[in-house]
């Protein structure tokens, strides 16, 4: 009997966000799994990114960027071609899909419509939304990485909740492994030179992230810490992309007063930025709109206190652990980073509870339930499960494709 063919579409894994989910479904599937071919579509240059897979994997070079025609086109080809069973699309896409076989999509938010819908005159913010729209009514099932997720698509483009599956994400398994030791702390003294205390944010920058405001409560922080002599040398570090494309940074910086404070690094590799994680203060995330929002969840991962918003999906992900503020008001994301900072019994207790909240997440969990539903899909109403298949009793039931 042939082996199921599932296509996994590959080519945002470069980008931050979408291609740490890729990397790590792709890498999960692949100790769970060594029954069905899976198919990579896309550049064999980024699947060597993902580490070793069993012989079942196999990748199909596709080369055209995904957001192209002729792109839109080979990738039909290629998925008739290789008679795919079933392709499961890891990011929103808005051309219409017409493909050979069902698809699954996975949806991380629906900001980049939100965005663009407030720039494009109303034809094309029309289209734009229908376009949308017939890609999700035509997904056989579509993962949402949080409930928030979920809800919003409800609202917005009246999907059926039924056809909506939440399979949160998970940390990366590199920022898993066990704290910086002295040689790592080393490491960023030796070639950042980091050698004082500080706050940390890491995350893309652009305007829904929030950091304006988050510069302009750590110079009202700094000023409230003068007052009682404390914390002379802290400073607030960002990671992320570059910040060359938003230049009302620099210039909060420089209004602000902190410009001997607020040091932009830019990226680091993982291995780093897990040092950086262990050895911050505080992570500071006051993001306006998230999807999921991993971050915090890495930082409490290594027992950081975390200071985040109580909007979108990022009450739902950090639960109890973290402290949570109106992320439009300055002086609230102060008096939270001037508590948590000082109170030191609040720190153990956000530390522990950290511990326990980021445990609640695990690509195997997420991966399972991503099986179960290519079974359900590929053999709806009750089929004979095929080999490498979850057999865990506590699963949700089968259900049939909408």
């Amino acid at each position: 009997m042939p082996s199921v063919k599932i296509a996994i579409d590959i080519r945002r894994m470069t980008e931050f966000g979408v291609g740490t989910y890729i990397r790590n479904v792709v890498r999960t599937l692949g100790r769970l799994d060594h029954e069905t071919t899976y198919l990579l579509i896309g550049s064999p240059a980024k699947v060597k990114e993902i580490g070793p897979l069993p012989p079942n994997f196999h990748t199909v070079p596709l080369a055209e960027p995904e957001r192209s025609l002729k792109s839109y086109r080979e990738f039909r080809t290629v998925v008739k071609r290789l008679d795919c069973d079933l392709v499961h699309i890891p990011n929103l896409f808005s051309v219409p899909r017409a493909l050979s076989c069902p698809y699954v999509m996975t949806v991380h938010d629906i900001l980049e419509h939100l965005s663009r819908a407030r720039e494009q005159t109303g034809f094309w913010r029309t289209l734009h939304f229908q376009l949308t729209k017939r890609v999700l009514s035509g997904a056989a099932r579509i993962f949402a990485v949080s409930n928030f997720t979920k809800l919003e698509m409800e609202k917005l483009f009246s999907i059926p909740p039924g056809r909506i599956e939440v399979v949160y994400n998970a940390i990366d398994e590199r920022l898993l492994r066990t704290h910086a030791n002295p040689a790592d702390r080393q490491l960023i003294v030796e070639r950042y030179q980091v050698t004082y205390p500080f706050l940390l944010y890491a995350g893309r920058i652009s305007p829904h992230k929030n950091v304006v405001r988050m510069i302009e409560a750590f110079s009202a922080l700094k000023t409230e810490l003068e007052k009682d002599q404390l914390y002379p040398d802290l400073k607030l570090i960002i990671i992320g992309d570059d910040v060359s494309g938003n230049p009302d940074l620099r210039r909060t910086v420089i209004r602000s007063g902190v410009q001997n404070d607020v040091r932009f690094l830019g990226f680091v590799p993982i291995e780093v930025l897990r040092t950086f994680y262990d050895a911050a203060k505080i992570f500071v995330f006051p993001s306006l709109y998230e999807g999921f929002g991993l971050p915090p969840l890495e930082a409490m991962a290594h027992g950081t206190p975390v200071v985040t918003s109580n909007v979108s999906s990022l009450p739902e992900v950090v639960g109890n652990a973290a402290v949570l503020v109106h992320p439009e008001n300055v002086f609230e994301i102060m008096r939270a980073l001037h508590r948590v900072l000082l109170d030191q019994p609040l720190r153990e207790k956000m530390k522990e509870r950290s511990y326990r909240q980021a445990a609640k997440f695990s690509w195997e969990k997420s991966v399972r339930r991503i099986m179960d539903v290519y079974q359900e899909v590929l053999h709806p109403a009750g089929s004979a499960q095929p080999p490498g298949q979850s057999t865990e009793p506590d699963r949700k039931p089968t259900m049939g494709v909408a």
